[in-house]
């Protein structure tokens, strides 16, 4: 069952909100670090020859970044190993492939220009996002968003979770009779925090099912709820303390406004090359005429306003 109290994280909610934007973005964002590969021959040895031909460190790098989550559970050694035994096959099945023209079939021709124009689109939107990524950029992004959830109200509480209204109202009893509460939760609370005492941290009203939302922040705090039932069972809550909440340090946040900053100028600068071009939807000729009209721009992402910078859990 998901809980209904999600980790607080630390950081921004942002995201692109043009589906179409985002795809492409996607695989920029995985492809991108590959962009910067050992240059000096020092660096960039000569692992491997095949034929004649180099493997070199930066080929094994590009191919690690390629071959992505399949390489995660392996230690390092492995994981070099595994990449350099593929490039070996990859080389000798390549120049098979080029000993039976296959690089002369329409197929393969549309496939390399595909992945042409995709590695200069990934090579172009990384450059922009990296030149648009200054400090003055992601300090004004971090004022804006702080000044959004400055004073909003935060509540620290506890919960112990039960399936039935009997089984919170025996809970209830016994913290009544002055049983310690996050002991109780450690015992009887089926929610996953249930081994920190049922400890939530602090949290917002939005970040909590509503109806568990208008309990805790109408206690006073060290005061306990009667049950509570939500489509996730029956809670018992406490609260611990109550307090204005307050934006998270700027180092703390500083790779979530950078994700940001960086999605934002790609997805601005797709917009306004897009904007520039003629775009025919022979699919959809009325979407055509629409662009004609008056250019669609692709959106962007969330606006710091709309975000959430939210403390680390205690």
């Amino acid at each position: 069952m998901t809980s209904p109290f999600p980790e607080m994280k630390t950081g921004l909610r942002f995201g692109l909100a043009s589906l179409a934007v985002t795809g492409c973005l996607a695989a920029v964002l995985a492809i991108a670090p590959g962009l910067g590969l050992p240059a000096r021959a020092e660096d960039n040895p000569v692992l491997a020859k095949v034929n004649g031909a180099e493997i070199r460190q930066s080929d094994v790098a590009l191919a690690e970044e390629e071959l992505g989550p399949s390489l995660a559970q392996m230690d390092p050694a492995t994981k070099k190993d595994n990449v350099l035994s593929f490039l070996i096959d990859l080389k000798v099945v390549a120049k098979a492939a080029e000993d039976k023209k296959l690089e002369n079939s329409e197929d393969f021709k549309k496939r390399l220009a595909f992945t042409r124009s995709r590695l200069l689109m990934d090579s172009l939107l990384a450059t922009e996002g990296k030149a648009a990524t200054t400090d003055e950029a992601m300090k004004k992004v971090y004022e804006d968003a702080s000044k959004q959830i400055t004073g909003e109200q935060e509540v620290h509480a506890r919960h112990i979770l039960v399936e039935t209204e009997d089984d919170a109202k025996a809970v209830k009893a016994e913290l009544d009779k002055g049983a310690d509460f996050a002991e109780l939760a450690k015992k009887k609370s089926k929610d996953p925090g249930a081994s920190d005492g049922g400890d939530l941290g602090f949290f917002t009203k939005e970040q909590m099912v509503p109806e568990f939302s208008a309990v805790a922040f109408a206690l006073e705090p060290g005061k306990i709820s009667d049950p509570v039932k939500s489509q996730f069972g029956w809670h018992i809550i406490k609260v611990e303390e109550k307090r204005n909440r307050k934006a998270p340090e700027f180092e703390q946040v500083k790779a979530q406004i950078e994700t940001y900053v960086t999605r934002k100028a790609q997805a601005d600068y797709v917009a306004k090359l897009r904007e520039a071009a003629k775009v025919e939807r022979m699919d959809k000729p009325e979407e055509t005429a629409k662009s004609d009209a008056k250019p669609d721009a692709a959106k962007e992402p969330a606006k710091p306003a709309d975000s959430k910078m939210a403390p680390a859990k205690k």
